[in-house]
C-alpha cells in the first residue's frame, strides 16, 4: 500500500466519520443529562430527507440545512415530550422515532418527487462544496507534509470542519461552563440538582434540543455533503454505530472523536477493498460491507472495558412534593 492510497483512505475516513461524530456528540449531550436516545438514527434520517428535499426545491443548500435541523429538532422535542414531560419509556420513544422517520421520509419523498422514495440529484448551490484551505495548492509538492495538508486536511465541505470544531466546543461547554456542570449533575443525581433550585426539566430539554441540532447537522451532511441527495434508509445504521462509539468513548468528547474516526476508518477500508483477493481466496463484497458492523460488535465486546454510563440515564425524574 503506497502513500497515496493511505492518504485516500484517511481522506475517506474523515468524510465518513463526520456524521458519526455529529451523532455521537448529540448522544453525549442527551445521555449526560440522563436521557437515553436511540432515536439518533431516525433524527438523522429525517434531517437527511428534508435537507435534500428543500435543497432540491429551492436550489439552496443553506435552506436545506435549516430545514434538516428543524426536522431533527422537532423529533427531539417529541422525544422530550414523551420521556421528560410524560415520563414515558425512553427506549420505546426512541424506537418509535426511528420507525416514524423511516416510514415518513419514503412516503413524503415519493409524494413530492415520484422517484421511488428518492430526491432529485443535487448539484451546484444545492450541495456543500469542498473548501480549499489557504496555500493548499502551493504546498502540495512539499514531501509528506504537503500532501497531508493539501489532500487530507483541505478539500472538505464546511460541515466537516464544523464537526471537528464541535469537539473542543463540546468539551468546553461540558467541563468549563456552569451549564455543563449542571448538565452533568442532572445525569448523575437529578434530585440534588432540583434541591439546589435548578430546573431538571429545563436542563434535560436543553440537552435534548442540542441533540436535535447536532443530529440535524449529521443528517444534512449525509444528504448534501457526503452524498448528492436522499435515498431510502441512507443512514444505514449510523445512528446505532454512533451510540456504540459513544460507549467506546465512555461518554467523553475527545475520546468520541477518536472512536468515530476508528469506525470511519473501518468503513473506508471496507469501501476501498471490495471483493478482496487474498492469495486466491476472494472475500465477497457482502462481507466487506458488513465488516464495520462486525468489528463494531467485536470492539464493544472485547475492547471497551468497564464503561459506566451516567447513573440517572434512562430514568424519568419525578419531583418530590
Amino acid at each position: 500500500m503506497d502513500f497515496a492510497t493511505i492518504l485516500q483512505i484517511l481522506d475517506s475516513t474523515i468524510r465518513l466519520a463526520t456524521p458519526l461524530l455529529f451523532a455521537c456528540l448529540a448522544g453525549l449531550f442527551s445521555e449526560r443529562a440522563g436521557i437515553v436516545d436511540i432515536g439518533l438514527e431516525g433524527k438523522m434520517l429525517a434531517a437527511a430527507f428534508l435537507s435534500a428535499a428543500i435543497a432540491a426545491l429551492t436550489g439552496s443548500v443553506w435552506l436545506g440545512l435549516v430545514a434538516g435541523i428543524g426536522a431533527a429538532m422537532l423529533l427531539s422535542a417529541l422525544h422530550g415530550l414523551a420521556s421528560i414531560t410524560f415520563r414515558g419509556n425512553q427506549l420505546i420513544s426512541g424506537v418509535a422515532i426511528n420507525f416514524l422517520a423511516a416510514g415518513l421520509t419514503v412516503l413524503i419523498a415519493q409524494h413530492w418527487f415520484a422517484q421511488g422514495g428518492r430526491t432529485p440529484s443535487l448539484s451546484g448551490a444545492a450541495r456543500f462544496q469542498p473548501i480549499r484551505l489557504p496555500f493548499a495548492d502551493a504546498l502540495r509538492d512539499v514531501p509528506v507534509l504537503g500532501p497531508l495538508y493539501s489532500v487530507l486536511l483541505s478539500g472538505h465541505s464546511i460541515l466537516v470542519y464544523v464537526a471537528l470544531l464541535s469537539v473542543p466546543v463540546t468539551w468546553w461547554v461540558l467541563y468549563r461552563t456552569r451549564f455543563g456542570l449542571r448538565l452533568r449533575a442532572v445525569g448523575e443525581n437529578p434530585a440534588a440538582v432540583d434541591t439546589a433550585g435548578i430546573s431538571v426539566v429545563g436542563l434535560r430539554y436543553g440537552a435534548v434540543m442540542i441533540c436535535g441540532l447536532l443530529t440535524g447537522l449529521a443528517g444534512a451532511y449525509l444528504a448534501t455533503g457526503l452524498s448528492a441527495g436522499f435515498v431510502k434508509d441512507m443512514t444505514a445504521g449510523r445512528g446505532f454505530i454512533a451510540l456504540a462509539a459513544l460507549i467506546f468513548a465512555k461518554w467523553r468528547p475527545v475520546q468520541a472523536l477518536w472512536a468515530t474516526l476508528l469506525f470511519g476508518l473501518l468503513e473506508a477500508i471496507a469501501n476501498r477493498y471490495q471483493n478482496l483477493d487474498l492469495g486466491g481466496i476472494v472475500i465477497p463484497v457482502q462481507f466487506m460491507q458488513a465488516l464495520p458492523y462486525i468489528l463494531t460488535v467485536i470492539i464493544l465486546a472485547g475492547f471497551v472495558g468497564k464503561a459506566i454510563p451516567p447513573r440517572a440515564g434512562g430514568q424519568a425524574y419525578v419531583k418530590e412534593r
